[in-house]
C-alpha cells in the first residue's frame, strides 16, 4: 500500500472525484480526513469508507466550508491534534455557476471564485506551515481542461481553474525547496453527479469531444491523485496533468 501511514485531507469528499480519491487513498493505507460543506453526506461517506478500510487506515469526517478560513483552520488543528502530521492535501472542492459573459451576475462570479480559488488558497496556506516544519508534504490541486483552454459560458470557472494552475506553479517554486511538492490535475468531462441533469444530446457532444469516445470515471482521476501523492511521484513538482482522454489533440 503506497500511502501506508500517511494522513491525507480531501476537500469536496462527499461525492464524485473527491469521494473516489478518498476511497483510493484509504485502500492505499492512508488515514483520510473527508471534508465537505454537506455535513450529512460527508458523514455518510466516511461511514461507508470506514467499513472497507484496511488495517492501519482510518477515516474522519469534518463539515467544512472552504470559503470560511476559521472552519479550515479548525479542521487542520483537529487533524494535527489527533494525528500529529498532515502529509497530503487534495484541494478538490469546487462549484460551477455557468453563464455567458453578458449574462453572468456578480454573485455567480464571486461564488465560484470564492470556492474554487480562494478556498484552495485557504486550505493550502493552512497546511503549508505544518508540512514545512516536517520537511515533507504533498499539495494536489483540482484544476480542469477549462483551466488550460477556457470554455464557452464559464468565465468564472475558467478564471478559477486557470488561477489554480498559477497557484500550483508558484507554490511549487516556493515550497519545493522545503520538501513540499505541489501539482495539479486537469480532468476533462467526468461522469459525476453534476452531469445527471445534463441532456443526453449534450452528453453525447461531450463524449464526441474526447478521442476515447467516453466520459472519464471518477476512479480514473482518483488514480492520478494517488500516484502524485505517493513516493512514486517524488520528482514531480509544479505540473498540471491533463486527464481528458485527448480532448486537446
Amino acid at each position: 500500500m503506497k500511502l501506508q501511514g500517511r494522513i491525507a485531507i480531501v476537500t469536496g469528499a462527499a461525492a464524485g472525484i473527491g469521494f473516489a480519491t478518498a476511497r483510493r487513498f484509504v485502500a492505499e493505507g492512508a488515514t483520510v480526513i473527508l471534508c465537505d460543506v454537506n455535513a450529512e453526506r460527508v458523514q455518510q461517506a466516511a461511514a461507508q469508507l470506514a467499513e472497507v478500510a484496511p488495517n492501519g487506515a482510518g477515516v474522519r469526517a469534518h463539515r467544512v466550508d472552504v470559503t470560511q478560513r476559521d472552519q479550515v483552520d479548525a479542521m487542520v488543528a483537529a487533524t494535527l491534534a489527533e494525528h500529529g502530521q498532515i502529509d497530503i492535501l487534495v484541494n478538490n472542492a469546487g462549484i460551477t455557476k455557468d453563464a455567458r459573459l453578458v449574462k453572468m451576475t456578480e454573485a455567480q462570479f464571486d461564488a465560484v471564485i470564492d470556492v474554487n480559488l480562494k478556498g484552495v488558497f485557504h486550505c493550502a496556506q493552512a497546511v503549508a506551515g505544518p508540512m514545512i516544519e516536517r520537511g515533507r508534504g504533498v499539495i494536489l490541486n483540482a484544476s480542469s481542461v477549462v483551466g488550460l483552454y477556457g470554455n464557452f459560458g464559464q468565465t468564472n470557472y475558467a478564471a478559477s481553474k486557470f488561477g489554480v494552475v498559477g497557484f500550483t506553479k508558484t507554490w511549487a517554486r516556493e515550497l519545493g525547496p522545503k520538501g513540499v511538492r505541489v501539482n495539479a490535475v486537469c480532468p476533462g468531462f467526468v461522469a459525476t453527479e453534476i452531469l445527471q441533469t445534463v441532456p443526453d444530446k449534450v452528453l453525447d457532444g461531450m463524449k464526441q469531444a474526447c478521442w476515447l469516445g467516453r466520459l472519464a470515471e471518477p476512479d480514473e482521476i482518483a488514480s492520478i491523485y494517488a500516484f502524485l501523492a505517493s513516493d512514486d511521484a517524488s520528482y514531480i513538482n509544479g505540473t498540471a496533468i491533463e486527464a481528458s482522454g485527448g480532448m486537446s489533440i
